[in-house]
């Protein structure tokens, strides 16, 4: 998954490694994207290897990063990295995947998620589809503990099957509006601005 995320951002510009660890938390969110240094240039490193990356000097106009982590050498500071044709033709393979790595982890669907505006509309249904059945499950499953041994949980385990069992029914509602979306055609739309703070 850390391959699509890396691709994907390089895929929209060229990027020095604190600019992408920076952005990967951003698009993924903090929980998703705790990712660390020692994870993320072994990472790059690999993806050069391959040929879907390329390293370089920023191009002219674009600034070093001055935040770049002032651990690490002088050099790393000034590379930019740059997604290859070979990289662009892989984002676009791992993209279209729908198998069940694509729905099971949070980290996979919020990672496949991030990017679905590049994602075709077949692939795109059959990952929400994907999800729903999963989350669907784990709701059952709560449901049954709920139901059989409610009695033998105690308070707090109890609460904290509920909040599950509601976090589960709160995501299979948004992931049915999104299908209907998909099926329909139309795209999410962004919550309209909360009158009391534009004023």
């Amino acid at each position: 998954m850390l391959d699509l995320a890396i691709l994907g951002l390089l895929h929209e510009s060229p990027m020095h490694g604190y600019e992408l660890r920076k952005q990967l938390t951003t698009k993924l969110g903090a929980f998703r994207a705790a990712i660390s240094y020692g994870s993320l240039y072994p990472t790059l490193r690999r993806l050069q290897t391959d040929g879907w990356i390329s390293e370089g000097a920023p191009p002219a106009g674009m600034p070093a990063s001055p935040d770049e982590v002032p651990l690490l050498t002088g050099k790393r500071g000034r590379v930019v990295y740059t997604i290859t044709a070979e990289g662009k033709e892989r984002f676009q393979e791992l993209l279209t995947a729908a198998g069940p790595e694509t729905y099971d982890s949070e980290a996979g669907f919020g990672v496949h998620f991030a990017f679905f505006a590049r994602t075709d509309p077949a692939t795109r249904l059959r990952i929400l589809e994907g999800r729903r059945r999963r989350v669907e499950e784990r709701r059952e499953g709560m449901r049954d503990v709920l139901s059989r041994a409610a009695e033998r949980l105690d308070a707090y385990t109890l609460e904290l099957q509920r909040h599950g069992l509601d976090a589960c029914e709160r995501e299979v509602r948004w992931l049915e509006e999104l299908i209907a979306n998909e099926r329909n055609g139309t795209t999410p739309q962004p919550p309209s601005a909360d009158p009391e703070r534009s004023s």
